[in-house]
């Protein structure tokens, strides 16, 4: 049988570990095709370029001999290029972004790079699935969650996703026999508490540094953030659609103003 084809991106750029683990396990599932940015892009949410040139070049010294681009532009920069550049007439079976080096869980999933790549594809009809690590270090130790990877992969394959449709995967730094298992769950209803440091560049001009600290009230045992405090993988079926359904009924009295 042909081979499925995959697309592989992420937002730590295209020399981090974590996209050499996924591109690993999804090596022996399909045809891998890599476009990634050639720099870190964490943050960058769903961002576009439009006020400038986006550079893509071919790069096999990371992952020799196979088809792999590096970009100077965002993740969604990437996955646009990708469809409409590099595949062209070829359809992914599936768009993989990751593995994050940490969270992406509950509200983080507005931030983040690698989820905003794998909405893009969703968008496209693709379906996707973002992958996080629960460890920020870049030596951080992929190789237990290879086998979940690998099973999440391998059931989106066969039995696809809804229209419009992702999975945000987020996975404990833990040994693979801590790991509990996975989870189906919703995103905590959880946000950061912000502050901007203040201070002085050698110049004397101010400048402002973000900082803060992760809130969760939401102690439900059906969210994300439960399930990886309590040493389960958790995943969320995502979509790009904002709509807030519950606030629809309510709302419709503005049409009898």
């Amino acid at each position: 049988m042909e081979k499925p084809l995959i697309l592989v991106t992420n937002d730590d750029g295209i020399t981090a570990p974590g996209i050499r683990a996924l591109v690993e396990v999804a090596q022996e599932l399909g045809e891998v095709v890599i476009v990634a940015p050639d720099a870190p892009q964490s943050g960058m949410g769903h961002a576009i370029t439009i006020s400038g040139p986006i550079r893509l070049h071919p790069n096999e010294r990371v992952f020799e001999g196979m088809e792999s681009y590096e970009c100077s532009g965002t993740p969604v920069d990437c996955v646009k290029l990708a469809k409409h550049v590099v595949l062209k007439d070829r359809a992914p079976a599936i768009c993989l972004s990751g593995i994050n080096h940490g969270s992406n869980a509950s509200i983080n999933i507005i931030y983040s790079g690698t989820l905003s790549a794998a909405m893009e594809a969703s968008l496209e009809g693709i379906p996707s699935i973002g992958f996080s690590l629960l460890d920020y270090s870049h030596d951080a130790d992929f190789e237990s969650c290879k086998p979940y990877v690998k099973q999440l992969i391998e059931w989106v394959l066969e039995n696809g996703l809804d229209e419009g449709s992702l999975l945000n995967v987020n996975i404990p730094a833990l040994p693979y026999e801590q790991i509990k298992g996975m989870r189906v769950c919703r995103q905590a209803d959880a946000r950061w508490i912000e502050e901007f440091t203040e201070a002085e560049d050698p110049r004397g001009q101010k400048y402002y540094w973000l900082t803060g600290r992760f809130s969760n009230d939401d102690n439900a045992n059906d969210t994300d953030i439960w399930a990886l405090e309590n040493d389960y993988i958790a995943v969320v079926p995502s979509m790009h659609d904002l709509t807030n359904y519950r606030a629809l009924k309510t709302l419709k009295q503005v049409e009898t103003i």
